[in-house]
Formats: structure tokens, sequence, C-alpha cells
């Protein structure tokens, strides 16, 4: 149902309430109402810091962009007017927190608060307190379009039944090709890898503290090929982008100070701070990630060949094998069977696959049961060397989504088409009750719905 609620606010973003007081438009025209909705107006800078903000964003203008704009604040006053009908109250908390993420986005993209307020011409508090008001509003108006879209009403399966047979199959969902796969997993000895890993970076912050560049050991050394580059400099960013461990440890430091070794799930680093401003912070790494030996490897191996021959010769179920040997904590107790972590499913696309792993089985015959391989854990982190065998279990070829098979997919699918219907007769409706003024600059745009236009 996410994807129904916010169809109608995909471009509007921080800056789309049209109270605020926004930049002027640039290029030598001055600001201007260019639509009235009810008791509202929409400036043409209000259009103007969208476009802005769009750009921040790394989206490409082109010509119809600003009408696209023009509609999609047209449509979000509709149901901020509802909204404040209804008495449809936001927490002060969901506000403060979706403003501090978006700050932080935009600090992120742009460079820090230095940077924002060049770009936006104004001080940060002023650009947090126009974002606050605008905010308010665009939740508001989600609430509202969220209630709408539950006043769809329930479907039975009869009527998603009716709905797949009435659809034209051009207009299904395609589903990928999925895949059930159970595994039996062993680790290296990762206590030997770990220790090497955290000798050799206590050597790097020794040879630091005795005067040599930090930069010049990460260009050398650092396992980040998009960090190392540069000097192991990672670029001003929230804390928030890393994990914690990682940020804690360079929000703690003084600039030009190095750090103790700090893990996390990528590996093993050195951190040397180069600026701190607020919740952000520009520092080099160093990142190092243990590394097993062929010794590790050719035993883990040795070990995965025999089990896996005494599953063929039917001597003990690979089900029953992976529960003695296999060392996963998250597959062993269900036989080996991998299962997505968020959804629960045991069936996995492509892309929902470890590449190592996909790349075993795309070959692989239903029944068949791998040669032992290297790869990565269930974490998928760097640095996580596991080596397995994998039992191709199932394979679903990709197909139209159909009744049988896929009613899941199609109650998901029918829900979203009725809740669409709900706010596209709810904007309608207002439409024709609403009075609603454009501006001649505007009356030419290809709105994606008629009736704007009065």
């Amino acid at each position: 149902m996410k994807k129904v609620f916010y169809t109608l606010f995909a471009l509007i973003m921080v800056a789309t309430a049209t109270n605020l007081q926004a930049q002027k438009y640039t290029g030598g025209l001055i600001d201007k109402t260019v639509a009235l909705i009810g008791n509202d107006m929409i400036q043409l800078s209000s259009i103007e810091a969208e476009v802005q903000m769009m750009m921040v964003q790394g989206v490409t203008s082109d010509k119809n962009i600003r009408c696209e704009i023009l509609e999609n604040m047209l449509t979000h006053k509709l149901f901020l007017t509802q909204a404040r009908l209804d008495s449809i109250n936001v927490s002060a908390e969901n506000i403060e927190g979706e403003l501090n993420s978006r700050v932080q986005q935009v600090l992120t993209q742009l460079g820090g608060e230095k940077a924002v307020e060049e770009y936006f011409k104004k001080p940060l508090y002023k650009i947090k307190q126009e974002w606050r008001e605008a905010l308010n509003e665009q939740l508001l108006a989600q609430e509202m379009q969220k209630k709408v879209a539950q006043g769809a009403p329930a479907l039975t399966p009869s009527d998603v039944e009716e709905f797949y047979k009435n659809a034209p199959k051009d207009s299904l969902p395609i589903i990928s090709t999925q895949y059930q796969i159970k595994q039996i997993v062993l680790y290296p000895n990762k206590e030997d890898a770990v220790m090497a890993v955290k000798e050799r970076l206590l050597e790097f912050r020794e040879r630091v503290m005795k005067g040599e560049k930090f930069s010049n050991l990460a260009t050398i050394y650092s396992q980040d090929p998009g960090s190392a580059i540069k000097g192991g400099e990672l670029r001003m960013a929230s804390k928030q982008l890393y994990w914690p461990a990682f940020s804690d440890a360079a929000m703690s430091l003084k600039p030009g100070q190095v750090s103790q070794i700090v893990e996390t799930p990528d590996g093993f680093h050195l951190i040397q701070l180069i600026e701190r401003e607020g919740d952000m912070f520009n520092a080099r790494h160093i990142l190092l990630k243990p590394i097993y030996t062929s010794d590790d490897r050719t035993k883990a191996f040795a070990k995965l060949d025999s089990i896996r021959t005494i599953i063929i010769s039917d001597s003990i179920k690979f089900e029953a094998a992976a529960r003695k040997f296999s060392q996963d904590p998250k597959t062993f107790i269900n036989g080996g069977l991998l299962s997505e972590e968020n959804s629960g499913s045991s069936l996995f696309e492509k892309d929902l696959l470890k590449p190592t792993d996909y790349a075993i089985i795309k070959d692989m015959k239903v029944g068949d049961i791998s040669e032992p391989f290297e790869s990565s854990d269930n974490e998928g982190r760097s640095g996580n060397t596991v080596y397995k065998i994998i039992k191709l279990v199932k394979v679903i070829p990709s197909h139209v989504a159909n009744y049988k098979d896929d009613f899941n997919v199609l109650l998901t699918e029918a829900k979203n088409r009725a809740s669409l219907v709900e706010i596209d007769k709810f904007v309608s409706k207002k439409q024709a009750s609403t009075f609603i003024r454009i501006d001649p600059m505007f009356t030419k745009c290809p709105f994606k719905r008629e009736g704007w236009i009065k």
C-alpha cells in the first residue's frame, strides 16, 4: 500500500508548501502567484524552490518539470484542505524526525552547513523553519491520502479472481524467476585472520604517530577502493550514514587525531578525523578485512566434499546433514532452508541472492547439490567469508502473475488499484467543487488529469 499512498507525492519534497517564503525566482523574473486553489496560493518561487531541491536530489530538469510540480502542488492542496476540515493531526515527533533526516541528507549532498546556506542563500535555522512548516503540511496531506485510500472496499478471493480475469494480461505483474535453496555452511578460522589484521593496523597507527602521512598509508593499503584513491578521505557527511561504531569513534576524535582499531561489519578500520561540524564529519580511514589462508579453505572444502558425498550416497538427507554439520545459526535449524529476512519467504529472485550463490545455482538442476564454494555469510558483509554447499530445491520460472500461484501478489495489486480509484474519485470531486485559477503562463501545461483549467 505504501506505493499507493505516495503515488501523488513522488515529486513533492521538502519545499512543496506554497506558503513558504522561498527564495525568489532568479533570472530577472519577479515572484508572483501562479495558482489559486480554495483559500491557498501557489507562488512561482515555491515551484522554483522545488526545482532547486530536486536538482540537489539529482533529478534532471526538463521542459515540463515545472508543470509536473505545479500539478502535484495542486493535488497536494486538495488533500491538505480536506485534512484540515477533518481535523487530522501529525505528531511533532514525526515532523522533527523527517526534518532532521532531510536536513542531514542535504547537508551530506552539498557538503556541510556553510555550503547549504550558500546554496539556498539563507541561514540554516531559517531553512529548517520553512521546511518544518512544509513538512507539517506534506504529512497532513499524506495522512489524508491514506485515509482516502483506505476507503476502498475490502476484497474477497472472488473479487481478486474477478480482477485477474478482467485485467488486461499485459497489465498484470511479471513474477521474476524464483529460487528455493538449502545450504550447509562452514566458517573459517576467524581468530587468526582477525589477529593478523589488527596487528597490521596497529603497525599503521604507530607509523602515523611517528610522522608518516595517514593518507599515504590509506592509498597504498586500504581495502576500500572508493576512498583509497583519495587518501582514505570519505567526505563531509552525516554520522547517520555510517555504522554506529564507526561514527561514534570518528565523532570522539579531534581533527588530526587517529582512532584505535574500530570493528564494523565491513571489516576493521583506523580513522583520522579531518573536521567535524554538528552531527557531520569528514574523516580518512584505512579499511582492512580478514584474509583467510588457503589451509582454511582446503580444510573446509574437504569436509564439505565428504558431507556432499554421504548425502549423494543416501547415507543421510541434506536436511539432517545441515542440522548436524552447518555452522550457520539462521539456517541449520530449518534443515538449511534459506529465507528472506524481511518477508520470511524462502523464494528468492536473482537480485536477492548473493552474486556468488547465484553464479553457482544458475546452471544447476532442481535436486542438484553444488560442489563446495566460497561465499559470504547471511548478512552479506564484506570480509565475512564462509564456505558452503547448496541444494537447489525449487525453481519457479518467470511468468505473468496468475490466480493459482500468485494470489497474494494479485491481492496486493487489486488493493492498490482499488485505492487509486478512490484517490482519483476524491481528486475529481474536489476539483469540481474547489475554486481553482491558474496563471496563463501554466495554462498550456500537459497536465496528467483534466479539470485544473476552468
